[in-house]
């Protein structure tokens, strides 16, 4: 079991390494910030000057270097654009995207595990085919359309509910259900995959055969043991959530950290960027550590499977 743990925490580490080496120099690619941040009519000197002052007159390799070891001491960097450290930048945006990732889950479970369980239970009939076309419209179609056409809908024409911002529960609504229509979907198709596997197993046909009744056998034999890998994939989503709605956040003007990371690349803001990237990508890593773990101690031929 150290050899599994200590062999995933290298390949943990070693994804990261590389998600830093790889923003560190794509954000480099989208052009020179000094360019932004002068006054019009500014002079080559004031450039040069504010390049001095940024760092990025030295090499690129200094400036990872540089990089590297102040993220060694939890030093982020400051923003080229806010003036501010951008660590505190990012935990003062989080609470905002946290709200809107457990609105969305929510909205999501609600939604995906009730229609994915009505789909197993009447599988090839027309509760299992309109459970495939809302599985099928939630995973094609892309989320900034869909808020985009609740604002229309629902603000526009209706006046129901504030088309952007944040600061009250009506703020929530439409972004949650943006962020949360494909995450509902994605959770109905592994209810029904899981339900529909659990529905046929041995143990379940003892249990009908024992005379229980129906709902019993679906609600304490069957869903209990599908809802394992649900609850898998949701804790993973959720982390997603957080890190990568940045378009349901522009969109809808919430400011959260995907409105930082857009407003970090508008403004090539490179310390923003890397370290918004960075912390989720560090999210994602360590989840998913801790989930292969759990999976290794519940199933010991994982870890000599891998």
């Amino acid at each position: 079991m150290k050899r599994f743990i200590v062999k995933r925490l290298g390949y943990a580490v070693l994804s990261l390494l590389l998600l830093s080496l790889t923003i560190f120099l794509l954000v480099r690619l989208t052009g020179d910030p000094s360019v932004l941040l002068v006054e019009p009519g500014a002079s080559k000197e004031d450039l040069v000057a504010i390049r001095v002052q940024l760092g990025l007159d030295r090499p690129i390799w200094v400036q990872y270097g540089q990089f590297m070891s102040s993220l060694a001491r939890g030093d982020f960097g400051h923003s080229f654009y806010y003036r501010t450290p951008v660590l505190e930048l990012y935990l003062s945006r989080l609470p905002h995207s946290l709200m809107l990732a457990v609105a969305a889950m929510a909205f999501s479970l609600l939604v995906g595990i009730p229609s994915g369980i009505l789909a197993a239970v009447r599988v090839n009939q027309w509760w299992d085919s309109a459970g495939k076309i809302f599985a099928l419209l939630g995973l094609s179609l892309p989320s900034f359309w869909v808020g985009l056409v609740m604002i229309l809908f629902f603000s526009v024409y209706l006046g129901w509910l504030p088309s952007s911002g944040s600061g009250t529960a009506l703020h929530v609504i439409m972004p949650a259900f943006a962020l949360g229509w494909y995450f509902a979907a994605a959770h109905m198709r592994l209810t029904r995959s899981a339900m529909l596997e659990v529905l046929g197993s041995e143990y379940v046909k003892l249990a009908r055969l024992k005379g229980l009744p129906e709902a019993l056998v679906i609600g304490k034999h069957a869903f209990k043991n599908a809802l394992i890998p649900v609850l898998t994939l949701a804790g993973i989503n959720l982390v997603i959530m957080v890190n990568v709605a940045v378009v349901v956040e522009t969109v809808f003007a919430w400011p959260g950290v995907g409105r930082l990371l857009y407003e970090g690349i508008s403004f090539r803001d490179f310390p923003v960027v890397q370290a918004t990237v960075l912390i989720g990508g560090a999210m994602i890593v360590i989840v998913n550590f801790f989930v292969d773990v759990l999976y290794a101690v519940i199933d010991p031929r994982i870890r000599y499977e891998r």
